[in-house]
């Protein structure tokens, strides 16, 4: 069983390299254009995968001091915009219970 672990770890290198290939968007590849990386990283089984993790892609700073290129989800009840917009929503309809109650009060 030991002696088929470097076999796994290498086509599990390679397929985790080839899926974060296909995923990098095209403006974030380095030097090759993504076709020649992927072709790299199929056909040469340990060199392609391992070059590809440490010279194929522009990685972020070690000390993530800047805002991340990407814009990263934020859940709902920590995005401000959608707080926001459930105080809208609240007040409106205090707005509306607040004029049926008034007409009624009238008849």
């Amino acid at each position: 069983m030991l002696r088929y672990l470097p076999f796994l770890l290498i086509l599990a290198l390679t397929i985790y390299a080839f899926i974060d290939c296909l995923n990098t968007p095209e403006e974030e590849v380095k030097h090759l254009p993504k076709t020649v990386w992927v072709l790299i990283i199929l056909l040469f089984s340990i060199v392609g995968p391992v070059v590809w993790l440490f010279a194929g892609r522009k990685r972020a700073a070690a000390g993530g001091g800047g805002r991340a290129r990407r814009q990263q989800w934020v859940a709902p009840d920590d995005n401000p915009e959608f707080l926001k917009s459930l105080r809208e929503e609240q007040e409106k309809n205090r707005d509306k219970d607040g004029d049926t109650d008034k007409g009624k009060d009238k008849e």
